[in-house]
C-alpha cells in the first residue's frame, strides 16, 4: 500500500507543469478577485477558457502561436465584426483617399491579422521581448538621457505589440507607471495586468483616480505611460486626422502633467516587421514644451504639436493600428 500511494503521489506530481500550476493558481485568484484588479467573473465558462488558452499557448514556440493568431484574426473579423469593418473601410476612405478599393482590403485584411496575433501573442510576449533576434531597439539612449534629466512621460502608440513596450523600457532600468484601460472581460483585464506586471511596471489606476498618482510619480523624478492614441467609446479620439485638436483626451492629459512637473515627453511604439513575430521598438527623441502659460490656448497648441508627431506615424502603419476600426 505504501508503494501504491508514493507511485500516485509520483504520477500526479509528474503532472504538475508549470504551466498548469500556474493557470490553477490563475483562475482561483480571479474567482476570488485577488489578482491584481480583477474583481470575480463567476466562474463563466468564456472567462476560464481565456485563461486556459493563454496558459496552453505558453507551451508553444512563439511564431506557432503568434501565426495561429494571424489565422484566427483573418478568420473571425470579417465574420464576427461586420461594424467594425464598415467602419474601418470607412475611415481608409477619408485617410487614404487616394488609395485603392483593392488596396484597402489589403490593408484591411493584414490589419485583421495583426490583431489576432496580439490576441495570442499575449501568451508568449515575455519570451519574445527577451529574444534580441525578435525585437530591435532603436532609440533607448533618448529614454536614458531624457530619464537622467529628470521626469518623463512615455507617450506610448498601438501599433505593432505594444506590450512590448514595458519590457523594452524595464530591460533598459527605467521602472513606467502604467495607465491603461482595462479591458471588459475579468480574464482579459487579469491577463493583461499579469503580463505588465511580470515585465516589472507599475500599474496606475485608470481613468481620474489614476490622475493624482501620475502627478506624484512625476514630482518625485520618475516616468510614467500614457497611450496617447485613443478608441473611446468606439470613436477615435486621437490622433486629430485633420480634424479641430481639443483637450479632452489623453494628449490633454500629457501636456497638463508635462505643464505642471516641467517632464519630457518620449514617443515609444513598436512596429511589426511584415508578417511576423519580429519587430522594431522606436523611441523618438524628447520633446520638451517652449516655456509659456498654462492657458486653453496654450495647451491646445501643446497637443497640436504632440499630434504632429505621432499622426504621422499612424497614418504610416494604418495595417497595424488598433484603432482602425474605430468611427472619426
Amino acid at each position: 500500500m505504501i508503494g501504491q500511494t508514493d507511485r500516485r503521489r509520483t504520477s500526479s506530481t509528474k503532472l504538475q507543469t508549470p504551466a498548469t500550476t500556474s493557470y490553477k493558481r490563475a483562475v482561483s485568484a480571479i474567482k476570488r478577485g485577488r489578482s491584481g484588479s480583477c474583481p470575480p467573473f463567476g466562474s463563466t465558462l468564456q472567462d476560464v477558457g481565456e485563461v486556459a488558452l493563454f496558459y496552453g499557448m505558453k507551451l508553444l514556440p512563439a511564431d506557432a502561436c503568434s501565426g495561429i493568431g494571424a489565422r484566427l484574426g483573418r478568420f473571425a473579423m470579417p465574420r464576427w465584426h461586420k461594424g467594425a469593418i464598415k467602419k474601418a473601410r470607412n475611415n481608409l476612405k477619408r485617410l487614404l483617399p487616394t488609395e485603392s478599393k483593392v488596396g484597402h482590403e489589403a490593408l484591411l485584411a493584414r490589419n485583421w491579422k495583426n490583431q489576432g496575433r496580439l490576441m495570442t501573442e499575449f501568451s508568449v510576449v515575455r519570451r519574445m521581448a527577451a529574444d534580441a533576434r525578435r525585437v530591435e531597439q532603436n532609440g533607448i539612449e533618448h529614454l536614458r538621457d531624457a530619464a537622467g534629466k529628470g521626469p518623463v512621460i512615455l507617450i506610448g502608440l498601438h501599433l505593432g505589440n505594444w506590450e512590448l513596450i514595458t519590457s523594452v523600457v524595464t530591460g533598459a532600468g527605467l521602472v513606467p507607471g502604467i495607465s491603461y484601460d482595462p479591458p471588459r472581460s475579468s480574464a482579459r483585464r487579469w491577463i493583461a495586468s499579469h503580463i505588465r506586471r511580470q515585465a516589472g511596471a507599475d500599474l496606475i489606476e485608470p481613468g481620474r483616480a489614476g490622475v493624482r498618482p501620475m502627478l506624484q510619480r512625476l514630482q518625485d523624478g520618475g516616468i510614467v505611460s500614457i497611450f496617447c492614441d485613443e478608441g473611446f467609446r468606439g470613436k477615435i479620439r486621437g490622433p486629430f486626422f485633420d480634424r479641430p485638436p481639443h483637450l479632452g483626451g489623453n494628449l490633454g492629459l500629457v501636456v497638463r502633467l508635462a505643464r505642471r512637473t516641467g517632464a519630457r515627453i518620449c514617443p515609444v511604439y513598436t512596429i511589426r516587421q511584415g508578417d511576423s513575430a519580429r519587430f522594431a521598438f522606436y523611441a523618438l527623441p524628447a520633446i520638451e514644451l517652449h516655456p509659456g502659460p498654462t492657458s486653453a490656448a496654450q495647451l491646445l497648441a501643446d497637443v497640436t504639436a504632440l499630434n504632429a508627431v505621432i499622426e504621422p506615424v499612424i497614418r504610416a502603419n494604418l495595417d497595424q493600428w488598433y484603432f482602425l476600426d474605430s468611427a472619426l
